[in-house]
């Protein structure tokens, strides 16, 4: 007959190697350890100072913006506004009409002499404009301005944009508690494997010893002759088999080990040694989980809370879409200056001035696009609304499993609690039959792999009961992450 560790054993072992560490850590300790180190919460918190910075941003839209411009640029040739000298007829005052009048030559007749080509009086007197006095020197211009422009009512636009911030920094933060919740959860299950690996590591090795004494007591009564060869043949079998056991719940245990070390952020080949290796006593049945309103345990589940979050960032996606819709004001003053400058006849002075205005648009129509942009806003929110609702019931249907889990999970060490005082008894029972000579060797070997059977279920039961509470913490969002 061949004997059989329990199965869950073989569904820890992970690789790598181990190395022996002084002193002892307590669950609290790996979780902290593991809320420090965790690669992912440390990027969580950048992104969360990334939000910060944003949401200031935002904030920045209303105070009034202040920009500085300069320009330079250099022209070929100068600017003329005379292709050529220009001639310009003179007038005087006439007194009898009391009008200025253009002083034309006038012929024989009385009459003002024209020009033959272009059929224009000949004035009597001309001023002319040199084409040098009206050339100016603008090869090289140097322009620059200081400008303040205020925001009075951009829509809501600005208010969308801050409202998004802040809801994307909330989201964010709710984000990082759910991986928190994460990390001390996976925390949890490897320092618990590994509390159920040591049990089983002492269950193995007294299971080890039985077998040692049982092949002891044989032998010496094959040599009295009330033992057959095939009785220590068959406890031969069975103590090779119990120490490859033992064996692979060790190495089973070394890199246990090794898991939880590295869900700590410690190096692999850390060996920690745990406070509860030595006591596995049941905590007690958590008091309150089967009263828990479900509304209370939606406000408390983070990853709910980010797509909640979303639902008010997809909301301020529609206000900004509405405010392209809408009209905006703007107040704007400036001082500008430049060299040359047109306030002195484009003098090589640097020189300038103030000024200040206020600006409005007016969407009017731009074929439905803003409209139609808006209505896409609102249904993305909905689908998100929807899909909050969908969530929801994931988490009652999830909760509703975790409360199951749990109670069936300490019925059945209440059960393996009976079952291993049963096996107890049945081994005391087995070895007094044996030393009594009522009973074979077989039926002591018997006895003593549903004894160990019995432990082994025992140990499951505890774990399991530790691992259902940890985890209905988690679903209930009760699951602490304080460091």
């Amino acid at each position: 007959m061949k004997l059989r560790l329990i199965a869950p054993i073989a569904a820890v072992l992970l690789t790598g190697s181990a190395a022996l560490a002084e002193g002892t850590v307590s669950l609290d300790s790996c979780r902290n350890m593991a809320l420090r180190t965790s690669k992912a919460l440390l990027a969580a918190d950048e992104a969360v100072r990334g939000a910060g910075y944003a949401r200031k941003a935002a904030a920045s839209k209303y105070l009034p913006a202040i920009d500085a411009s300069a320009t330079y640029i250099y022209h070929q040739h100068k600017t003329s506004l005379l292709k050529e000298d220009a001639k310009v007829p003179t007038m005087y005052f006439n007194p009898l009409t009391q009008k200025y009048e253009y002083d034309f030559v006038v012929g024989p007749d009385g009459l003002p002499v024209t020009d033959p080509a272009s059929g224009l009086p000949v004035p009597a007197l001309i001023a002319t404009i040199p084409k040098e006095a009206l050339t100016f020197d603008t090869r090289s211009i140097f322009a620059g301005a200081v400008t303040l422009t205020q925001p009075i009512y951009m829509g809501g636009e600005i208010k969308a944009l801050n409202d998004i911030a802040k809801y994307s920094e909330q989201a964010l933060e709710a984000g990082r508690e759910s991986a928190s919740q994460d990390v001390v959860f996976e925390v949890d299950q490897n320092y618990w494997l590994v509390v159920s690996l040591v049990a089983k590591q002492k269950l193995a090795q007294s299971f080890v010893n039985l077998i040692d004494t049982l092949h002891y007591n044989v032998n010496a009564m094959l040599e009295e002759g009330v033992a057959t060869r095939a009785d220590l043949l068959t406890i031969d079998v069975q103590r090779n088999e119990a120490r490859i056991m033992l064996n692979k719940v060790e190495n089973g245990l070394s890199l246990s080990r090794m898991a939880l070390a590295q869900a700590c952020g410690l190096p692999v080949d850390t060996q920690l040694r745990l406070e509860d290796e030595q006591d596995t006593l049941m905590p007690a049945v958590p008091a309150g989980y089967d009263s828990d309103d479900m509304s209370e345990v939606y406000g408390r589940r983070k990853d709910l809370e980010v797509v909640r979050k979303g639902i008010n960032m997809l909301e301020g996606q529609e206000k900004l879409a509405l405010g392209t819709m809408l009209p905006k004001i703007a107040l704007v003053g400036a001082y500008n200056f430049s060299t040359p400058n047109v306030i002195d006849g484009f003098s090589r002075h640097l020189k300038g001035g103030f000024s200040i205005g206020a600006g409005i648009t007016i969407p009017i129509w731009h074929w439905g696009g803003d409209y139609n942009t808006y209505k896409a806003a609102k249904s993305a929110t909905n689908a998100q609304r929807i899909l909050l609702q969908d969530l929801e019931d994931k988490v009652t249907l999830q909760v509703r499993q975790a409360r199951f889990k749990y109670a069936e999970a300490f019925r059945t060490y209440n059960m393996a609690r009976e079952n291993m005082r049963s096996a107890e008894e049945n081994l005391r029972c087995a070895r007094e039959g044996f030393k009594e000579g009522v009973l074979t060797a077989n039926d002591v070997v018997l006895a003593q792999t549903g004894w160990l059977q019995a432990h082994s279920e025992k140990i499951d039961a505890e774990i399991g009961v530790r691992l259902c509470d940890v985890y209905l913490s988690k679903v209930l969002g009760n699951l602490s992450t304080s460091r």
